[in-house]
């Protein structure tokens, strides 16, 4: 089957976003940062807010399970964009050239619809999607649920035999896998041409 399309996820593969770049800072102390991070902010707990629950929820229930952290679990969503550090070059440049093919280019993210917007207008390569984005956040449905697969899939009437998947997260490649997607798990080597050309695909 002809490859027509390439489908993104965003954070690992295309933007670098890390609590860590906020609160390494904030704590100056790695042990406490980490402890924070693991046990008091986790990453479970900001995937809910990824799912649908909104960043204002999110923070309140955390402060009521961990009071003596509230000025923490505050300057969580208070300093995200700060988090979010900058795009990973390698890789949109990528998606600069495929771009100039006839790929449709769509994104299939893990965000929370309350600060995607702040990326969308901050990062110009995301206007190479042309608006073909499924925000787990807008779905009320989060990867590596297959349901939302089938929401990009629908919506734009394509086909996972005629698509490759992109993501730095193995359980949302396994699943792409096992939905008929030829797919790509990026790691911090990932030659992500090189990976796409083996994959048939052609850059002009």
């Amino acid at each position: 089957m002809k490859i027509k399309n390439i489908i993104f996820d965003f954070g690992g593969v295309l933007m670098d976003w890390n609590p860590r770049y906020f609160f390494k800072d904030y704590f100056n102390d790695d042990e406490k940062m980490e402890y924070f991070l693991t046990h008091i902010a986790t990453q479970e707990w900001n995937e809910e807010q990824d799912r649908r629950r909104s960043l204002a929820e999110g923070t309140a229930i955390q402060v009521e399970k961990f009071p003596e952290w509230e000025k923490e679990i505050r300057a969580y969503y208070d300093n995200w964009t700060t988090m979010l550090r900058s795009d990973i070059p390698q890789n949109v440049e990528v998606l600069q050239k495929l771009g100039k093919t006839d790929y449709q280019l769509f994104g299939l993210t893990n965000w929370s619809a309350e600060t995607f917007p702040y990326a969308l207008e901050n990062y110009d390569f995301f206007q190479l999607f042309d608006g073909k984005i499924v925000v787990s956040g807008a779905e009320k449905l989060i990867k590596p649920d297959p349901k939302i697969w089938y929401v990009l899939l629908d919506r734009y009437n394509i086909q996972a035999n005629e698509s490759i998947f992109i993501d730095d997260n193995f359980k949302n490649i396994e699943v792409a896998n096992s939905l008929g997607f030829k797919t790509i798990h990026i790691k911090p080597d990932t030659n992500l041409e090189q990976e796409l050309r083996d994959l048939g695909i052609k850059f002009n």
